[in-house]
């Protein structure tokens, strides 16, 4: 699937201003994005920003993550057309569950429901 590759490559610390502008043009703020990521993949602050500086791309970037947050197979929903939960690759899953929150995140949701699956 084209798609996945494309997924795979893309570059992190390029998508990530997308991320944190989606969030602010909703009165959302980047220490919120930042959170969320770090929630699901384990990376501490410093290391997200040692990160950003960099060209990492997704698949190193999930890949090296310290530690997939075990409630992240609880997000649920749809994302780019596709439910998350469905996704059977491991890298555009993680992708899209990080879409997800950030989707979350910009139509206002509390960051305790975001971070706190049931």
């Amino acid at each position: 699937m084209k798609n996945q590759e494309k997924i795979y490559k893309l570059s992190f610390p390029r998508v990530y201003p997308y991320y944190v502008e989606k969030a602010e043009k909703k009165g959302r703020t980047r220490e919120e994005v930042d959170q969320i990521i770090c929630w699901l993949t384990g990376y501490s602050k410093e290391e997200l920003q040692h990160i950003l500086t960099g060209d990492m791309n997704f698949e190193t970037f999930f890949n090296q993550a310290p530690l997939i947050n075990p409630e992240a197979s609880k997000i649920k929903g749809v994302i780019c057309g596709y439910r998350v939960e469905e996704i059977e690759d491991d890298i555009v899953q993680k992708t899209r569950y990080l879409d997800k929150l950030i989707d979350e995140l910009a139509k206002g949701k509390t960051m305790e429901k975001i971070l706190n699956r049931r």
